[in-house]
């Protein structure tokens, strides 16, 4: 299944919201997880969603160009549609294009990669991504997803966000962590103290046991929320080193960045 972000039951229902357009939009986001093809079938069993109402939409977003129809495998897969509204997106946004420079100087003096993230559910997605050349780093790219539980990009943005917001998105990690949620709240809860007095989270092998990273949330002028990380393989990047030192020049990076404006 798709990730899924649900609303009390007893919140009333939006007059204004299009349930055949969100419907729409659910048949797309079940091509941002595993494979890029998928037939009506598969994309039922994903959204939930009547395996006519799905034909009739995928049809619709084939005729639109947000899908394409493979008659080789019988299956769709996003279409050029898609990458523009993507791509308008990432060249509009002004964080990115401010910020760049300065991540861009952090890699190269650093030898880490550079991330700036956004959240999408239970996921932090790559708008933006720098790394020094030639230095052997993690390669993430614009469009990479990264669970919002385990990463630094997660926990740091999870820190930042309004209590009642916090809570709800917790609630659904622990609903779809399961038996692992108890371990997984202590995590959470010392990344949380670790904000709280430092100002940034750290990943120390939790969501790749070989790689360790620090998140810093970066407040935009809009009042969204965002979130900046450095991070590298674990012998590049020392836990000491992270923590002492680059986790700190972090923070400061992500304030020069909202000093401009983003």
């Amino acid at each position: 299944m798709t990730e899924e972000i649900e609303t009390p039951e007893n919140e009333p229902k939006d007059r204004k919201f299009v349930e055949a357009l969100s419907r729409g939009l659910e048949v797309l986001r079940a091509f941002t997880h595993g494979n890029v093809t998928r037939g009506n079938q598969d994309i039922a069993r994903i959204t939930g969603l009547p395996k006519p109402t799905v034909s009739r939409l995928t049809y619709t977003l084939t005729q639109l160009g947000y899908l394409s129809y493979n008659q080789d495998v019988e299956k769709y897969q996003l279409d050029s549609g898609v990458l523009a509204l993507g791509y308008a997106y990432v060249n509009n946004l002004r964080v990115r294009q401010l910020g760049k420079p300065l991540m861009d100087e952090f890699a190269r003096r650093t030898n880490t990669t550079v991330g700036l993230t956004c959240r999408d559910r239970l996921s932090m997605i790559y708008v933006e991504s720098c790394r020094p050349p030639d230095v052997a780093s993690l390669r993430m790219e614009a469009g990479v997803r990264l669970p919002l539980s385990t990463t630094a990009a997660g926990r740091a943005y999870l820190a930042a966000t309004p209590e009642n917001e916090r809570a709800h998105l917790i609630g659904e990690i622990a609903k779809k962590a399961g038996d692992e949620w108890p371990a997984l709240e202590v995590s959470l809860n010392e990344s949380f103290r670790e904000y709280e007095e430092f100002g940034f989270c750290l990943s120390l092998g939790e969501w790749d046991r070989n790689v360790n990273a620090a998140g810093v949330p970066l407040r935009l002028a809009d009042g969204s929320i965002m979130a900046l990380t450095c991070g590298a393989p674990k012998f590049q990047l020392p836990t000491d080193t992270l923590q002492s030192s680059l986790a700190h020049q972090l923070v400061m990076l992500a304030r020069d960045i909202e000093s401009l404006g983003a």
